[in-house]
């Protein structure tokens, strides 16, 4: 088994805040701002990965975290 070397994490638009939401490991934040979303999203994982082996989660020591923005498209209703 090959071990991964990146958490792909989602941000949308919610309710009343940005969320975000890591796919290969149980990590969902939130922030106001797009910023702080994503300063929030490190210091989860940083947290939840924090004194485990990264292996355990199917990852390699140091893993990188890489985001997507999903938004509404912009649609012309002219």
């Amino acid at each position: 088994m090959s071990l991964g070397r990146v958490i792909h994490a989602l941000i949308r638009r919610g309710d009343r805040a940005w969320v975000a939401e890591c796919h290969e490991i149980a990590v969902v934040t939130q922030g106001e701002t797009l910023d702080e979303t994503v300063r929030n999203l490190q210091e989860a994982v940083t947290l939840h990965l924090d004194g485990e082996e990264p292996g355990a989660f199917g990852l390699v020591p140091d893993p990188l975290l890489s985001v997507t923005l999903e938004v509404e498209a912009a649609v012309d209703a002219a």
